[in-house]
């Protein structure tokens, strides 16, 4: 039986644990509304964030600016009881899901915004009021400070969907007004927040590099 080198083993070993997984957020991008004229894009932020104000918050004007924002929170979570959800349908106990926060904070009232975001497992359903993004908050887990629970979710005349022919991808049709437009996706289990990410990857790949040139100079 081949015997790994120590010192290999436990690179290995503490990349992995160095190295969390992450997902699920997989594209956007603004394609209209007066946010695409001031220069918004999409922005998939990593907790914790420091583009807030104060750093690692939202919900209270933190942002202020014409980009879409999206950020992962709790992956893949056993669910003990159903999560209600004001568009698509409400994931039960039993099931898994994985939660993301999407939101649009610009500096003007009246700003708009069209554009969309892709997962990459299917949409369960979205949390769009008051009531069910502040009842979902035990599924965030990510340390950041929600601000203004009582004024999250969506004004009249927002518009957000699952798209009818791709189930990975929300779309958005929104005009903000202080603090903002704040909704809360349920996805499927997701496949990528299993994977190592490309950090670890390239630390796995230099071990077995160091392993095939220590075979290589036994033989």
């Amino acid at each position: 039986m081949m015997r790994f080198p120590r010192l290999v083993v436990a690179a290995i070993v503490l990349c992995f644990a160095i190295f969390p997984a992450q997902a699920t957020i997989i594209s956007g991008a603004v394609t209209g509304g007066s946010a695409l004229d001031l220069g918004g894009t999409f922005i998939n932020l990593t907790v914790p964030f420091s583009s807030s104000t104060p750093t690692n918050t939202v919900g209270d004007d933190n942002f202020q600016t014409p980009h879409l924002y999206g950020f992962n929170e709790e992956q893949n979570i056993v669910l003990t009881s159903t999560v209600a959800v004001d568009i698509g349908t409400s994931p039960t106990a039993g099931q898994v899901v994985a939660s993301h926060y999407i939101f649009f904070d610009p500096l003007s009232t009246g700003t708009t915004q069209t554009g969309y975001i892709l997962f990459d497992a299917d949409i369960y359903g979205v949390a769009t009021s008051t009531a069910n993004l502040n009842n979902s908050d035990f599924l965030a887990n990510t340390g950041v400070t929600y601000e203004n629970p009582t004024l999250r979710g969506l004004e009249a005349g927002d518009v957000v969907s699952i798209d009818g022919s791709d189930s990975t991808r929300l779309n958005v049709n929104w005009t903000a007004a202080s603090p903002g437009d704040y909704v809360r996706v349920f996805t499927m289990h997701s496949a990528l927040a299993e994977l190592p990410e490309p950090g670890t990857l390239i630390v796995f790949g230099f071990g077995l590099l160091g392993i095939g040139a220590m075979r290589r100079r036994r033989a």
